[in-house]
Protein backbone atom coordinates (compact mmCIF):
# COMPACT_ATOMS: atom_id res chain seq x y z
CA UNK A 1 0.00 0.00 0.00
CA UNK A 2 1.21 3.61 -0.98
CA UNK A 3 1.86 6.10 1.39
CA UNK A 4 -0.89 8.63 -0.01
CA UNK A 5 -3.57 5.61 0.62
CA UNK A 6 -2.69 5.06 4.14
CA UNK A 7 -2.84 8.54 5.02
CA UNK A 8 -5.80 8.71 3.54
CA UNK A 9 -7.29 5.68 5.24
CA UNK A 10 -6.13 7.63 8.06
CA UNK A 11 -7.76 10.97 7.53
CA UNK A 12 -11.14 9.22 6.68
CA UNK A 13 -10.81 6.48 9.95
CA UNK A 14 -9.95 10.32 12.21
CA UNK A 15 -12.69 11.98 10.70
CA UNK A 16 -15.79 8.75 11.54
CA UNK A 17 -13.89 9.15 14.94
CA UNK A 18 -14.23 12.60 15.57
CA UNK A 19 -17.88 12.78 14.29
CA UNK A 20 -18.88 9.64 16.67
CA UNK A 21 -17.36 10.93 19.89
CA UNK A 22 -17.63 14.17 19.61
CA UNK A 23 -20.51 15.48 17.82
CA UNK A 24 -20.34 18.83 18.62
CA UNK A 25 -16.34 19.83 18.15
CA UNK A 26 -17.11 18.36 14.63
CA UNK A 27 -19.80 21.00 14.32
CA UNK A 28 -18.23 23.58 15.65
CA UNK A 29 -15.31 22.41 13.21
CA UNK A 30 -17.62 22.15 10.25
CA UNK A 31 -19.24 26.12 10.77
CA UNK A 32 -16.44 27.42 11.14
CA UNK A 33 -14.87 25.92 7.41
CA UNK A 34 -18.10 27.06 5.64
CA UNK A 35 -17.87 30.39 7.34
CA UNK A 36 -13.98 30.76 5.96
CA UNK A 37 -14.96 29.68 2.88
CA UNK A 38 -17.91 31.98 2.48
CA UNK A 39 -15.48 34.78 3.73
CA UNK A 40 -13.26 34.07 1.10
CA UNK A 41 -16.16 33.72 -2.19
CA UNK A 42 -16.82 37.09 -0.57
CA UNK A 43 -13.46 38.61 -0.41
CA UNK A 44 -12.81 37.22 -4.32
CA UNK A 45 -16.52 38.46 -5.34
CA UNK A 46 -16.04 41.95 -4.15
CA UNK A 47 -12.24 42.36 -5.42
CA UNK A 48 -13.26 41.13 -9.03
CA UNK A 49 -16.41 43.53 -8.77
CA UNK A 50 -14.19 46.17 -7.99
CA UNK A 51 -11.63 45.53 -10.58
CA UNK A 52 -14.64 45.21 -13.17
CA UNK A 53 -16.17 48.52 -12.30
Amino acid sequence: MTLKKTLTYAAWAFLIYFIAFRPQAAANVAQGLIGLITRLGTGFGDFFSTIAS
